[in-house]
């Protein structure tokens, strides 16, 4: 697929927790095609500690406004600095990158979208594209408490939301894992991102109960392009690079399960 480098003007900044920013970037152009699960490597300019781009999962696209959403999470330097842009100000990224998530036959109709902290990002736009293709997504949201979850009212408009907190602040107590929805459905498909002991419990409950699973993985990638090999992850056909071939992987092609 081809990539892009394009510096896209912000239309938008949207504080949705102390350490969560919402920004809206757009272009004079159509944007490129992009698809749920791939993600952008953003440049981080003016800042002496910080060289590398930063890797951005992508959260949503706007088609009728043409704008490219990217949830930031505010965890160092680099992240900071681009979640200080303000409208008016010019971003450069590469995009699109990595591969994206499979589309369902048409007769799986039970698709379940289970996202942890920062990687509820891609399963707002895999649920919008599945929404959009026919289906009706469910989404399963984990948080720490009430005010860690966040785009819920954009996510209700693509499916039907369900939630789990570990303080029980908001829809069920305690990791998604242990959501009653896991245990009183059934689905055909899984797609999930977010911390990597939630993905490998999500996995090891699908590969029990035979239910097709793919995971975004968020392991640390610096280049985007598979050069620096940073974000190496261990599979059935040996070290592979995320960033290129990733990063969304069928559970079978991963060791979690040996």
């Amino acid at each position: 697929m081809k990539k892009y480098m394009l510096d896209l003007k912000v239309t938008e900044n949207r504080n949705l927790h102390a350490s969560y920013c919402l920004l809206k970037l757009t272009s004079d152009k159509t944007l490129p095609d992009m698809f749920p699960g791939q993600f952008v490597q953003v440049l981080v300019n003016n800042m002496p500690t910080t060289f590398l781009r930063r890797p951005i999962s992508i959260n949503y696209i706007d088609k009728n406004t043409n704008e490219l959403w990217l949830l930031i999470k505010k965890i160092g330097d680099g992240t900071q600095a681009i979640a200080n842009h303000q409208p008016g100000d010019y971003v450069n990224l590469l995009l699109p990158l990595g591969n994206s998530f499979t589309l369902p036959a048409t007769q799986e109709k039970k698709h379940l979208l289970i996202g942890g902290g920062v990687g509820t990002a891609p399963m707002l736009f895999m649920g919008a594209y599945l929404r959009e293709s026919g289906f009706e997504p469910t989404f399963l949201l984990g948080a720490r408490s009430k005010k860690d979850l966040m785009q819920l009212d954009v996510f209700q408009r693509f499916g039907t939301l369900y939630t789990t907190t570990e303080d029980g602040s908001h829809g069920e107590t305690g990791f998604v894992i242990n959501h009653s929805i896991l245990t009183n459905n059934t689905f055909d498909r899984i797609y999930t991102c977010g911390p990597k002991p939630m993905m490998m419990a999500i996995a090891k409950y699908a590969a029990g109960r035979g239910i097709s699973c793919e995971v975004s993985l968020e392991n640390t990638m610096a280049c985007g392009i598979g050069a620096c090999l940073c974000c190496v992850e261990n599979t059935t056909n040996g070290h592979t690079c995320v960033c290129t071939e990733g990063p969304v992987f069928n559970i079978n092609k991963l060791t979690w399960q040996i």
